[in-house]
């Protein structure tokens, strides 16, 4: 859908960016201790990530792992944002919360987007309002993004109506994040 945005008009919104210290990562949960490493076979932290996992390839959601949940964790949420997005705050392209609350992980494709169904997971609304994951779409000529994939363990499971946006869900949480950790992938066009 971005890809349609001309390369000058991007260019143009490029100093525009939500910023990260706007992600709940930095912005709801700085206090929360970060001993929970996250990992993903389709890219390294702070590494491009491959077009396969982006609206310019097959759509599907990145493999990624999780260790160092902590013992008394309930469950387990992930909520991935773009931290450059050229909006007020970042852009949500994933939540997915009532994971089990122990080191796991999911695989390529393991969550619904367009790129196919995924597993039968608890997942709330992307800045799209769509149920499944958002594939980074970033303007033309608008520079490198950062997608944050965060992991939060919790000491319950939350109890959330279906589909919950981004506020509901970081409502539910405060209070009861045990520990985080994140993964960042980088992503550009133009």
């Amino acid at each position: 859908m971005l890809e349609k945005i001309p390369h000058a008009v991007g260019e143009a919104l490029s100093g525009l960016k939500a910023g990260l210290e706007k992600t709940a990562y930095h912005a709801a949960f700085a206090a929360v201790p970060a001993s929970i490493t996250v990992t993903s076979k389709g890219f390294t932290d702070g590494a491009p990530m491959p077009a396969r996992f982006t609206e310019d390839g097959a759509k599907v959601s990145p493999p990624l792992a999780w260790t160092g949940v902590p013992q008394g964790a309930h469950s387990v949420a992930i909520l991935a944002e773009d931290a450059d997005s050229p909006t007020p705050n970042p852009l949500v392209h994933l939540i997915v919360w009532n994971l089990a609350g122990a080191d796991d992980a999911l695989p390529e494709g393991g969550i619904a987007s367009p790129g196919g169904p995924g597993a039968h997971l608890n997942l709330g609304r992307n800045s799209f309002l769509k149920d499944q994951y958002l594939p980074p779409d970033p303007p033309n000529g608008h520079g490198p993004h950062r997608y944050v994939f965060q992991v939060y363990a919790l000491d319950r499971t939350l109890d959330l109506a279906a589909s919950p946006g981004r506020t509901a869900l970081l409502d539910a949480m405060q209070g009861h994040v045990l520990a985080k950790g994140q993964l960042t992938g980088i992503y550009a066009r133009g």
